[in-house]
């Protein structure tokens, strides 16, 4: 059973900075492609980064320049620095795990719990 397990949201004022940790369980890790969404009320929930296997990376416009993810793959952690933040970075995060594209007939993907960000002053 795999399980995705975030941390580190919270309240955070206007231009400061966090970091979302998610931890994998099981022996995915590896070969699927991790990845952070968010969901503010009233609206769908959107990709903000990710980065495969072999460590390419995409973000949203928004918050290119201001986000970094990144990867443990020796502790199965994902990680999303987010610097210079905004009250429009408020938003439930979840963390996100994708099977590679030739596989996803055959594997699942899988989310956290998420972990709510406020920016407020």
């Amino acid at each position: 059973q795999v399980q995705l397990v975030e941390s580190g949201g919270g309240l955070v004022q206007p231009g400061g900075s966090l970091r979302l940790s998610c931890a994998a369980s099981g022996s995915i890790f590896s070969i699927y492609a991790m990845g952070w969404y968010r969901q503010a009320p009233g609206k769908q929930r959107e990709l903000v980064a990710a980065m495969t296997s072999g460590g390419s990376t995409n973000y949203a416009d928004s918050v290119k320049g201001r986000f970094t993810i990144s990867r443990d793959n020796v502790k199965n952690t994902v990680y999303l620095q987010m610097n210079s933040l905004k009250p429009e970075d408020t938003a439930v995060y979840y963390c996100n795990a994708d099977p590679p594209v030739v596989m996803t007939s055959l594997l699942p993907r899988y989310w956290g719990q998420g972990t709510q960000v406020t920016v407020s002053s």
